[in-house]
Formats: C-alpha cells, sequence, structure tokens
C-alpha cells in the first residue's frame, strides 16, 4: 500500500500563529508550502525586530516557497473574480488549488472556497 504525503500550504495567519507559539495543537506530518505572498508579508512587518527577522527566515528556510507562475497566476484571477477576494488570498488560494494541498487557514472567506480543501486551527 502507498500511502501519499499530504500537502499543505500555510496562510499568513498560521504561519504567524505558528511562529508566535499560539497553535493549540502542533501542525500535522506533511509537506509544507507557503506562497511567495506569505513570505512579502512576513518580512514586511513595520515593527520586525531583528529577533523576529531571525526566526522567520530560519523558518522560511525549512518550508518550500512557492513563486507566482503563470498558472497560479491564471488561478488567482479566477477567484479573484468569482468570489471578489483580495488579491494576495487569492494568490494563496490559487497556490493550494494548483498544488492540490490543503489550505490550514483562519480566513473565513478563504474557508467558503470550494475549489480547495480547507482547514481552520485552534490558538491560544
Amino acid at each position: 500500500m502507498v500511502v501519499m504525503e499530504s500537502l499543505i500550504v500555510l496562510d499568513t495567519n498560521v504561519a504567524l500563529y505558528y511562529l508566535g507559539g499560539r497553535l493549540v495543537n502542533p501542525l500535522p506530518n506533511a509537506r509544507y508550502f507557503i506562497s511567495i505572498i506569505t513570505e512579502i508579508e512576513l518580512l514586511s512587518y513595520p515593527s520586525l525586530t531583528p529577533v523576529e527577522e531571525v526566526q522567520i527566515r530560519n523558518f522560511l528556510a525549512q518550508i518550500t516557497i512557492v513563486g507566482i507562475e503563470s498558472q497560479i497566476k491564471d488561478l488567482a484571477i479566477a477567484l479573484r473574480k468569482s468570489y471578489r477576494l483580495k488579491l494576495p488570498d487569492a494568490i494563496v488560494a490559487a497556490t493550494a488549488q494548483l498544488l492540490n494541498a490543503k489550505l490550514l487557514t483562519n480566513d473565513a472567506r478563504l474557508m467558503n472556497l470550494s475549489e480547495i480543501k480547507t482547514e481552520s486551527v485552534q490558538i491560544l
């Protein structure tokens, strides 16, 4: 029997909860991805301290970062049209859709997308 590895895309909010130690339960065993959008969002907070930046960069070194390929661009356009999503949310969702991965998010708008599998996380 072949066991398929779970593929999971982390939305920015879940990445922040993880980095901040706010997850009630540990992340499940899986292969993790983030969109380049999440990388940009994580590193661009104006009040980010040097220690926090190092923590984020160490996290990013252990995860696969997915750029905005042509297919992701096309999927993001379709999702944005259908659901009137903000552009960053559409790109993150399109990343999960292209990878056929589950999106971990606590964003209620993304939880309602029929094109992707989503799951929320409990936070402290």
